[in-house]
């Protein structure tokens, strides 16, 4: 079964979410030919305080 984790900055719709992950196993299935019910995602979000780019954290941009 194949595992995806995705890291992103919350603040995402749900509908958003939903397009990522049906986007991503259908890439599953067509590279790896797995059946989609065996594609496992995981969407990890970060609140803007904890993650930073360049030294600067993403709630002070």
């Amino acid at each position: 079964m194949p595992e995806v984790y995705v890291h992103i900055v919350e603040g995402r719709t749900v509908e958003q979410k939903r397009g990522l992950v049906r986007d991503i196993t259908k890439a599953m299935v067509e590279h790896l030919h797995v059946d989609p019910a065996n594609v496992m995602i995981q969407i990890m979000e970060s609140s803007r305080e904890n993650k930073a780019k360049g030294g600067v954290l993403f709630s002070e941009r």
